[in-house]
């Protein structure tokens, strides 16, 4: 896909879309992460007009050029509380989510799936309620299919078919795996209830400058990397992927979505060194292990997808 920042002109995109205005805006939630920030300016870039949502307490990373000023509009929506979307969601044809852990509960623990599946919830009533919405890019985790019971045989491989089990990550403490697939399920349910179009982005661990060795996601790290399916993405990908599923209207279903299988000690190493301090000297070096674990992961129903997007939108 092209670069956000090159794509100025909307007539070079959106070519699975109603180009009608009132169907060309569509709402980030949370526009406040990592991940919300770059959607925002990846969709302003396209042309897109965009209601950012975020919570009360939060702030947009970066700056919004002038030149997207008039597209371009904040609000504060608490995805616990249900009216407060509603406004933010008015008008759009397409809501990007992804769920941002409030500020006086901001660590994954057992209360937490609590906290995530009724934000999801009311999400996906909010978006059933707002007609307007065409679709839905729901943004899970890898950490939503990978976990499984391994006192019994592990499949060969692992895809968007797979769900975690969420009775093995509650014993091993796995919340945000816990959380994450709760959650997911819970939207799957209301979507298909409700007739709303949705599909989920299942994320490798997103590689952010302010990613640490704190990070959720990596309770586990040494069972995945052993089992083939220690996953990472890469910010650019990521959002490659999202407006990929949006625009393309043959999408359905879950993605998981990576760039990158960490299963052999270099890239372990390389790894470590990010999330640890500079001055940490505990990295574990172990150059000697030479071992690759075998990947057991696939995102070929992605990768297919973003080639065969790609190659229409170069004929076009």
């Amino acid at each position: 896909m092209e670069e956000c920042n090159n794509t100025g002109s909307s007539s070079n995109t959106n070519t699975n879309t109603n180009t009608n205005t009132n169907t060309r805006v569509v709402c980030v939630m949370d526009a406040s992460t990592t991940l919300g920030s770059a959607l925002v300016h990846c969709l302003l870039s396209r042309g897109y007009s965009v209601n950012a949502a975020i919570q009360s307490h939060a702030k947009l990373q970066g700056l919004i050029s002038s030149n997207h000023s008039t597209r371009f509009k904040v609000f504060h929506s608490d995805p616990l509380d249900y009216h407060t979307l509603l406004d933010a969601f008015k008008g759009c044809c397409a809501l990007f989510y992804s769920f941002s852990p409030p500020s006086d509960h901001p660590t994954y623990d057992e209360f937490m799936a609590e906290l995530e599946v009724m934000a999801a919830h009311n999400v996906l009533e909010a978006c059933a309620q707002t007609h307007t919405i065409h679709k839905v890019v729901f943004t899970s985790s890898a950490t939503a299919v990978i976990w499984t019971d391994r006192a019994h045989s592990l499949p060969s491989h692992f895809d968007e078919r797979n769900w975690s089990d969420v009775n093995f990550c509650k014993k091993f403490k796995l919340w945000e795996g816990m959380s994450k697939t709760l959650a997911e399920k819970a939207a799957w349910a209301l979507a298909m209830d409700r007739e709303v179009n949705m599909v989920s982005i299942n994320g490798g661990l997103l590689m952010s400058p302010d990613l640490t060795i704190s990070h959720p996601y990596l309770k586990g790290a040494a069972e995945m990397y052993e089992e083939g399916v220690f996953v990472t993405v890469d910010l650019r990908f990521l959002v490659d992927a999202h407006i990929c599923v949006f625009e393309d209207v043959s999408s359905y279903g879950r993605y998981l979505c990576f760039n990158q299988v960490i299963n052999c000690n270099n890239d372990a190493i390389k790894l470590a060194h990010k999330l640890l301090p500079s001055d940490e000297s505990s990295v574990p070096q172990g150059m000697d292990d030479s071992r690759v674990f075998p990947q057991r992961i696939s995102n070929k129903k992605l990768s297919k997808m973003m080639v065969e997007f790609e190659n229409r939108s170069q004929v076009e």
